[in-house]
């Protein structure tokens, strides 16, 4: 079909890594969330150098890493800036680097608490995007879920910060996210054009002008 696919589908083994390969996975993301240390007070269920071997796995395979965090999970800025580097000293930087604001469920142990998980405000999400594209200069930079709640001119600032990439469609799996008519009109107010086909080498609209978009599909 032409299409580059994506899958988000928790650890991995070596073998099953080479498998989607083999069936011909285009990328795999799996995000890190948060720095090593306050990773035990949001997952337990799995350890963060089990998460590493994922991507490790991902990569050897030579499958495309899509792998980023959540900010808002009551993780202090040093936290954020140990999720970064961690990201950024891997031997070899993601392809594509998701920056997600916490969106809480209703009825999760965040939503619950959420007395001490105060709202992300539109500044902090400029500073990890500008902080991504300074240590991780030739990644894809997304802008993810959370930005529902931020108006189109402080996603512009977003975009002025280094995001070069965004997850369109009504759905991020669970949480709810900008549709495409809303996206496309931003486009258009912000004179961003969609790099469409990806890895095409054919668009001549400048680099600096384009805004990669992805769908992401929950079955």
């Amino acid at each position: 079909m032409g299409m580059e696919v994506c899958c988000t589908l928790g650890m991995l083994e070596k073998q099953q890594a080479l498998e989607l390969k083999k069936a011909g996975l285009t990328a795999y993301n799996h995000n890190l969330d948060t720095s090593r240390e306050h990773y035990p007070n949001i997952i337990t269920t799995r350890t963060y150098d089990e998460r590493l071997e994922t991507l490790q796995y991902v990569r050897e395979a030579g499958i495309s890493v899509c792998s980023g965090g959540i900010i808002g999970l009551g993780e202090a800025e040093e936290d954020r800036v140990g999720l970064l580097h961690t990201l950024a000293t891997l031997p070899n930087h993601p392809e594509s680097v998701p920056i997600n604001a916490l969106v809480a469920v209703k009825g999760t142990p965040l939503q619950d608490q959420k007395s001490s998980f105060q709202p992300v405000e539109i500044w902090e999400m400029i500073r990890m995007i500008a902080t991504a594209r300074i240590v991780m200069p030739k990644a894809m930079v997304r802008l993810s879920a959370g930005r529902v709640k931020f108006s189109i001119p402080e996603q512009a600032l977003c975009f002025l910060a280094g995001a070069n990439s965004i997850f369109t469609g009504d759905k991020l799996l669970t949480t709810p996210n900008n549709d495409f008519d809303a996206d496309q009109l931003m486009f258009k107010i912000l004179g961003l054009t969609p790099k469409s086909p990806s890895f095409s080498e054919e668009n001549s609209v400048p680099e600096s002008e384009r805004c990669e978009e992805a769908v992401s599909v929950a079955g």
